[in-house]
């Protein structure tokens, strides 16, 4: 049994009046323009500053490096920029373009942009390490490893990644103005009765998936000779971890869901429900895949798994899809919970 003190009914209306259900449109476009922008300048900043170094570079200049740690491709300074920032540019363009018509919640808006800055860091210190060490060299024959050009770019760009999540512009609060569909399960309480749900989103496939990945790039690392791919495999495994297990929990402030690091997160408040529903999810059909996962239509996902899902329905054209076990008890006590939101007010 628990008990959760509710908001006012005067702080669940920002001061500026109320917010339009469409809201997330104005934010969702202002974060694709600025993170979109910003990353397309460290593109355009990397091209320069590789351009600049034309006299100082040799003639091809190298690409690409073999297992015994050697450079073994080649290019001109021109293909070479135009490869890189073209990658780059595509890439931040998708990105943007997702944020744009997709980013309904600002969990959503948060990952594009932190994905968005740090693909052109990637790209950006990539390009600019890569030939900075063949920098007064006759030959690119002679250009050292670039394991330390790779750790150092997949590794750096972590910092304003996170800034830019940091920068988003967080859903305001936009509590819902019609009842709870009558033909939305209810938990059975009693009028002065409190109860809270609490489940576990897991899976067997996602840590399979993680252990198969960091094999891999641990197999490629040790092929190549390209120690840096380590950096690679270690933060793919952190990452990967962090979306294999949450905690889910149903109250009367609403639902959580927590990853057992404790990030990444998001709460639904309960005045923000309209309904929630089981419902029967494909993770690679409807997601493309497992973790925290942007879905058909702008819905987010925390997918583990194929199945029995949780689907929460809430204001703002949003939806939270969960997979988890028990999913109609926890979609039947959120629907009462959100009822007696609205009757609080």
């Amino acid at each position: 049994m628990t008990t959760t003190p509710r908001p006012s009914p005067a702080s669940a209306t920002p001061p500026d009046g109320p917010v339009a259900p469409d809201s997330w449109r104005r934010h969702a476009r202002a974060t694709a323009l600025w993170s979109g922008g910003a990353a397309l300048a460290m593109l355009v900043a990397a091209a320069l500053v590789a351009a600049s170094w034309s006299d100082e570079l040799p003639d091809p200049v190298a690409t690409h490096w073999s297992g015994s740690g050697g450079p073994d491709d080649f290019a001109s300074l021109g293909g070479a920029i135009a490869v890189g920032t073209g990658i780059g540019a595509a890439s931040v363009v998708l990105f943007s373009v997702i944020t744009w018509f997709w980013g309904r919640a600002a969990q959503t808006r948060r990952q594009m942009a932190a994905i968005t800055i740090w693909m052109a860091g990637l790209i950006s210190l990539t390009l600019v390490g890569m030939l900075d060490q063949q920098r007064g060299l006759a030959d690119a024959h002679q250009a050292d490893s670039a394991n330390a050009v790779l750790l150092v770019a997949v590794l750096v760009p972590i910092v304003p990644a996170a800034v830019a999540a940091l920068l988003v512009h967080p859903d305001p609060p936009l509590p819902a103005t019609d009842a709870v569909a009558t033909d939305a399960a209810r938990a059975p309480l009693e009028p002065d009765e409190r109860a809270a749900w609490v489940g576990r989103a897991s899976g067997r496939t996602l840590p399979a998936v993680v252990l198969g990945t960091t094999i891999l790039v641990v197999a490629v690392a040790v092929a190549t000779q390209l120690w840096g791919l380590l950096a690679v495999a270690a933060v793919l495994t952190v990452l990967l971890l962090s979306m294999s297990s949450f905690h889910v929990r149903v109250s009367a402030a609403g639902l959580t869901v927590r990853s057992v690091f404790g990030w990444p997160r998001t709460t639904v408040p309960a005045d923000e429900v309209e309904r929630a529903d089981v419902v029967e999810v494909s993770a690679l059909r409807e997601f493309g895949g497992y973790g925290w996962r942007l879905g058909r239509g702008g819905r987010l996902g925390v997918v583990v798994r194929s199945g029995e899902a949780l689907e929460v329905t809430r204001t703002g054209g949003r939806s939270l899809v969960v997979t988890v076990d028990g999913a109609a008890q926890a979609a039947a006590l959120l629907n009462t919970v959100a009822e007696r939101a609205r009757a609080s007010r």
